[in-house]
């Protein structure tokens, strides 16, 4: 079954979306989103592997301590970059706060990560937060209207793929594409090697 199939039949929060070759927007080049919102009104993204110069205690010092490395500010997509949403590494066995509260667990990461209101006091979520480096911040976010993403799947601009709570959290994030094109199957992991530009291959 094919990537745009799969969307037809259920919704992929908590998937990640791998930018193929074909992608045509240098914004999304060699891309790896985590889907926190993905249902008939649209989806929402943040991309996992866009790390910018700004250090997280500089915009957002209360949550410095807990960032996991790289210690920066992310840009999750272009979409309200001046908005800034927060990923965390939950405590294993954390009964994360529901919806409309401090932490929304995101499906299929073993409700390993959820989303995090980053106005909340750290101090208060000792119960929550994963031990070290749990936190990553992203400027702006990637949306797609109701059928869009639909669309440019079908189209071949997007693979799917189960993602670990490692890859959200990588400490490596420019090479994060190309690990997890890699160990995809049958011929997608070629396209780990693919060069940013074409006519090097």
């Amino acid at each position: 079954m094919d990537d745009a199939s799969l969307v037809g039949r259920a919704a992929l929060t908590g998937r990640a979306l791998l930018a193929t070759p074909v992608i045509g927007d240098d914004r999304f080049a060699h891309s790896v989103i985590l889907l926190v919102e993905h249902d008939a009104s649209g989806a929402l993204g943040l991309v996992l592997d866009q790390c910018t110069s700004t250090p997280l205690d500089a915009v957002l010092p209360d949550w410095a301590e807990h960032a996991a490395a790289p210690a920066v500010v992310f840009t999750g997509g272009p979409v309200a970059a001046d908005r800034a949403l927060g990923l965390v590494r939950l405590r294993p066995g954390a009964h994360p706060i529901g919806p409309n509260d401090t932490v929304t667990a995101i499906p299929r990461l073993g409700g390993e990560v959820g989303l995090i209101d980053l106005s909340a006091d750290p101090d208060d979520l000792d119960t929550v937060l994963g031990v070290g480096g749990c936190v990553r911040v992203f400027a702006g976010y990637a949306g797609w209207s109701p059928g869009q993403l639909e669309a440019e799947m079908s189209a071949g601009a997007w693979w799917t793929a189960e993602i670990s709570v490692d890859d959200v959290f990588d400490p490596d994030p420019g090479t994060l594409w190309q690990r997890v094109v890699g160990r995809q199957p049958g011929e997608r992991s070629l396209f780990a090697r693919f060069p940013g530009d074409p006519n090097l291959n």
